[in-house]
């Protein structure tokens, strides 16, 4: 009993003693999002890389000394992050485990994409996008329940600091409206455009700004495609008169270019996370950059 009474009262104290708040993410994003929101009351470090191969994360010693220390694990969520299950073995809190009073699951409360789609295996375990879409903040309205988490969450470890919180997330929200409406209205004429990606991140992005996706590259998330899928994917393609593909930074651009150049279709590289190229700097930046590559690329394939 006074076992749990300490996990109870060390759950609910503030990390340093009422300073600055030690929070860990599983992404760029989400570190992002955090500092933005808790301004100069925490200090933010993502488990995570921004470029990196999806949902593999090689987590550093000193990386889960951290977690041990910090007052909250802010995660993606759904089954986006598989290697989250070793590094919480290692640090053995269960505070942090799914549902632990340190623990902060951003999944919940958005509007899911693909929850209908199967629960496949493989040989690496659950298809890892079994529970719906994990890369919802690729649309930026998602932040607005997606910061409100992360406010409640901070409000409750520093309760002093609430009001500067929602200050702050107000200033981020306004932005994110103002930057939704200017990215909206520069997709406009593109509108219905059908795309392939490679891999499979941008559903909530193509949604949000009118794309439709017609194909991945890849059969299965982080499965590599064979020979004889991307010559079938080209000759859809071709058919289809789609000429554009989406790329990300760690995806193979050989690989890509054996879809698009037999069709003559173009590649564009986006980036799925802050920091993943010096113009995404911060989440705003992560969609001006986006939506700027796209827009050109669209406009010259016309």
């Amino acid at each position: 009993m006074l076992r749990a009474l300490a996990l109870v009262l060390l759950a609910a104290a503030p990390a340093r003693g009422g300073g600055v708040l030690d929070v860990v993410t599983t992404s760029t994003d989400l570190q992002a999002l955090v500092e933005a929101i808790g301004g100069e009351r925490v200090k933010v470090e993502s488990l995570a890389p921004a470029v990196h191969e999806p949902h593999a994360v090689d987590v550093k010693p000193g990386q889960l000394a951290r977690l041990r220390s910090a007052a909250l694990l802010v995660r993606v969520g759904l089954d986006h992050e598989p290697w989250l299950a070793r590094v919480r073995a290692a640090v053995s809190d269960p505070r942090f485990a799914p549902g632990g009073p340190r623990d902060l699951d951003l999944s919940r409360g958005i509007d899911l994409l693909q929850v209908e789609t199967p629960k496949l295996r493989s040989e690496q375990g659950a298809h890892v996008h079994g529970f719906g879409n994990p890369h919802y903040w690729l649309d930026p309205v998602n932040a607005r329940p997606m910061t409100q988490a992360i406010l409640e969450a901070l409000a409750r470890l520093a309760p002093d600091e609430r009001e500067g919180f929602t200050r702050n997330r107000a200033r981020l929200v306004e932005r994110l409206d103002a930057g939704t409406a200017r990215w909206s209205a520069a997709m406009a004429p593109y509108r219905g455009e059908r795309v392939v990606v490679y891999h499979d991140s941008w559903p909530y992005f193509a949604r949000r700004f009118g794309l439709v996706i017609v194909a991945t590259v890849e059969p299965v998330p982080g499965v590599p495609p064979s020979p004889a899928s991307l010559a079938t994917l080209t000759r859809s393609m071709k058919d289809a008169g789609v000429r554009l593909l989406i790329l990300e930074p760690s995806a193979s651009r050989s690989i890509a270019s054996r879809v698009a150049d037999p069709i003559g279709a173009r590649i564009v590289t986006l980036i799925p996370s802050v920091g993943g190229d010096p113009e995404a700097r911060d989440y705003l930046q992560l969609f001006e950059l986006n939506v700027r590559r796209l827009s050109e690329a669209l406009a010259g394939g016309r």
